[in-house]
């Protein structure tokens, strides 16, 4: 049986443990206690003197709470119900309003944002149609005016949904079907509801279709299914869409010896043939000497031919990629060591820092601000499933996280003399710095993790040579990293920063993951709608760090030295490899 729980007290939990089936004014209801340390503390506009929200900060305070600011106080609750009573009593809540109500605004960013938890798009497709034509029965119920106004709020909410996802739904054919239908059916009702015109004009608008003909030739005897083939999508829309999704980038690892890859920026329609110059441009081999070959699957190897693209659909590589000499005897066979490559530390050494940091960061903006809120919740919840394609940039900053780091302890590690070693490592020191500076906290957190990892930190002759004040410098860096008190330190620095600013995102993470692993999603088959809510409250402020406040822009333009190293970062990815390079280094004593 359908069902919708509802209150309109402040927030509590809906918890297997104080969840009751009816809930009665009568008795007080107890709060339960809920360590989850998600982001609604962080407060961009936070003014000196302002009481801060605590990391772990627990819902049954925030009920104790008397400011009347509090950031979830008088707000909406629906503590469970099933997906079609949660859409109902939504589209209760919407007005035709400009100014709408902000708990009504609130309501429907949580569902738009979380609802690939508990239903589909296609039953989310299906379950508006119903709410407007398809129950032709309960429409008769209504007057004129009702079945009009149900009409809009579904419309208005499309269309919202439409903005949100923008182009992460714009290719899925089921998208496009409703689309279409919806839009179809809408405009055999103009003639009756003129007033529709303006709405399904914006709906239009959105999802690019239009319309070849005008108000005025719809009248109840040329209503037909003809409509459907009057709404298609514009020929310039497609155009643009696949314009777009070429001029995506993406990040290549061409294995260059067996336990080391070049990582390698280059846009999403890349040829075999391009590829393969930049990484002998980059290892100054000339290109004729080289091949380049992908292990698509273990002892399946494929040699690309020049006009061979190298990434899929989804922008991933079509196999582990190899680039080998033509005149081995056997031609996959890749390099064999590393000493031609030995050299990018020199080149390092030349770099300034501030450059390099800011063209770390443009790269990482470039990824971080394609990051779209949903793929924060296919990643945690559909990791298991085909969900992958609409993961691919969050998945492309985490990926470039790893190679941050390991790329520090590869220039360290390959660098042979104990003075450059020493000036390597300030180096990094200083652009970890400003990357912080930059507001960059993924790097920033990369880059301290990399000069903290047992193969570098053990490098006790080269640590003693670090200046002091380089030490102390790397010491208050260092502390910002801790992970004591839920990463009190860093979230507390993070708070103070103005967006838009790149946050460390395994930590945002990990903190989804705590909700959705504390919690179930659903109570006696409803949904745990409470749950959601905090899950919508995280992705929100994903969204608040791409903002871009007063033309604030965190990119910058970087020195083009700086900008052609950072596009190809040497990466040795095997850690008994580094091991080994450490203690060539510096031997046990």
């Amino acid at each position: 049986k359908s069902k919708l729980r509802l209150q309109t007290i402040k927030p509590h939990l809906c918890s297997e443990d104080s969840r009751s089936d009816s809930i009665s004014q009568a008795e007080p209801l107890t709060m339960p206690t809920f360590d989850v340390p998600y982001f609604r503390y962080i407060d961009d506009e936070g003014t000196e003197g302002e009481e801060e929200w605590s990391s772990s900060r627990s819902l049954s305070s925030i009920e104790e709470d008397s400011s009347t600011d509090s950031a979830v106080s008088d707000r909406y609750v629906v503590v469970s119900g099933t997906p079609e009573k949660i859409l109902e009593h939504l589209l209760n809540e919407l007005t035709l309003e400009e100014d709408q109500p902000k708990e009504a605004e609130t309501l429907l960013d949580d569902f738009l944002l979380t609802y690939p938890v508990f239903m589909s798009t296609s039953d989310l497709c299906q379950a508006l149609l119903d709410s407007t034509y398809c129950t032709k029965r309960c429409r008769g119920k209504e007057d004129g005016r009702e079945a009009l106004e149900r009409k809009r709020k579904v419309l208005y909410l499309v269309s919202q949904w439409m903005e949100l996802c923008n182009d992460f739904l714009r290719d899925d054919e089921r998208i496009k079907h409703f689309m279409k239908t919806l839009c179809s059916y809408v405009l055999d009702d103009l003639f009756e509801h003129p007033s529709l015109e303006k709405d399904v004009g914006e709906l239009q608008k959105l999802y690019m279709l239009h319309r070849r003909h005008t108000t005025d030739e719809y009248s109840p005897q040329r209503k037909s299914k003809a409509l459907f083939h009057q709404l298609s999508l514009r020929d310039n829309g497609l155009q643009s869409r696949g314009v777009l999704r070429e001029s995506k980038e993406a990040l290549c690892h061409v294995y260059v010896t067996i336990n080391s890859f070049l990582s390698v920026r280059v846009h999403a329609g890349v040829m075999a043939q391009e590829l393969l110059q930049a990484v002998a441009e980059r290892m100054d081999v000339p290109q004729g000497e080289l091949l380049l070959v992908a292990v698509t699957y273990p002892g399946g190897r494929l040699l690309l031919q020049p006009q061979d693209r190298i990434l899929s659909d989804c922008l991933r590589p079509i196999g582990r990629l190899h680039v080998c000499r033509k005149d081995l005897g056997e031609i996959l066979n890749p390099f064999t060591d590393n000493s031609e490559l030995q050299q990018t530390a020199a080149r390092m050494l030349t770099l300034n820092t501030w450059d390099v940091a800011l063209a770390l960061t443009n790269l990482d903006w470039a990824i971080f601000h394609s990051v779209h809120e949903q793929e924060l919740v296919y990643f945690t919840f559909g990791r298991h499933s085909s969900s992958s394609s609409r993961t691919v940039a969050l998945e492309l900053l985490l990926q470039r996280c790893n190679e941050v780091q390991l790329w520090v302890m590869t220039e360290v590690l390959l660098c042979p003399l104990l003075c450059k070693r020493v000036q390597l490592i300030k180096k990094f020191i200083k652009i970890a710095a400003h990357c912080k500076a930059q507001r960059n906290l993924n790097c920033f957190f990369a880059i301290i993790l990399g000069l903290n990892t047992a193969a570098v930190s053990r490098l006790s002759q080269t640590w003693e040579k670090i200046p002091g004040k380089f030490k102390k410098l790397f010491s208050e860096l260092e502390a910002i990293t801790d992970p004591s008190l839920n990463h009190k330190a860093y979230r507390e620095s993070f708070k103070k920063m103005k967006a838009p600013k790149i946050p460390f995102l395994p930590l945002l993470l990990k903190d989804i993951t705590f909700i959705h692993e504390g919690n179930k999603t659903f109570h006696d088959n409803l949904v745990n709608f409470e749950k959601l809510h905090m899950i919508a409250d995280a992705m929100r402020f994903l969204r608040q760090c791409q903002r871009d406040h007063m033309g604030n822009d965190i990119s910058q333009k970087s020195s083009s030295e700086a900008r052609a190293y950072i596009d190809y970062l040497h990466v040795i990815d095997n850690q008994q490899t580094l091991f080994e390079l450490s203690h060539r280094l510096e031997p046990r004593a």
